[in-house]
């Protein structure tokens, strides 16, 4: 993604954080990841970490409320939908939660996948006023947005921070062996050329007294 043009990048990541509940996208491909992989992109320069987030967070509340409309519309040929009755038990289980803890259900969704798909639409045809909708709606945004376009961003300057670490650790350890190495060398050197010397010594002093005698 970091060879398309900057603009591309925000539209392709809006896109697929409006498509994942708007259109019931997370089934395929979850908004979350788009986000995370945004954040990554920030943190090596390619795009704006404001600009991301603005963004980010606009297209989750506008998706949100779209899915949240068609569940209103069309909630029950909805839930008779395949994709739906394949996912009948999580279905049941977002609908008690809705029944349980009311709008606040949405914000507690946002941090599924598969919920964050389903509950603005659940939403909607459970009959949740939208004023309250829209509220939970965009703090659930707003928080889910946060942590994890922030997350890939310190994911990624912490990456980039390891690789140059790691490269200073390396470079450190190979100049540490090349010393070690010459300093082995030399020693061993110097005892082989100093080994020599004492033991000619004797031998030419006995060869010279042997001439003598």
């Amino acid at each position: 993604m970091s060879g398309l043009p900057t603009p591309l990048i925000y539209a392709v990541i809006a896109a697929l954080v409006f498509a994942e509940a708007a259109l019931f996208f997370g089934f395929v491909f979850p908004g979350e990841t788009a986000i995370i992989v945004g954040g990554l992109l920030a943190s090596q320069g390619h795009i704006s970490l404001t600009l991301l987030l603005i963004i980010s967070i606009v297209a989750a509340i506008v998706g949100d409320s779209v899915g949240y409309e068609i569940g209103k519309r069309y909630g029950p040929r909805l839930l008779d939908t395949k994709v739906m009755r394949k996912h009948a038990a999580k279905v049941g289980s977002a609908q008690d939660l809705i029944r349980k803890r009311g709008a606040f259900a949405v914000v507690i969704g946002r941090f599924t996948a598969l919920l964050r798909a389903l509950m603005p639409a659940l939403a909607g045809s459970c009959g949740l006023p939208y004023a309250r909708f829209l509220f939970f709606n965009a703090l659930g945004g707003i928080i889910w947005v946060l942590i994890f376009t922030l997350g890939g961003f310190y994911l990624g300057e912490g990456i980039e921070h390891f690789a140059k670490l790691a490269g200073r650790v390396i470079s450190g350890v190979v100049v540490a062996v090349g010393v070690l190495a010459f300093v082995i060398y030399s020693v061993r050197k110097h005892r082989e050329s100093g080994s020599g010397s004492p033991a000619e010594e004797p031998v030419a002093a006995l060869a010279q007294e042997g001439v003598s005698d």
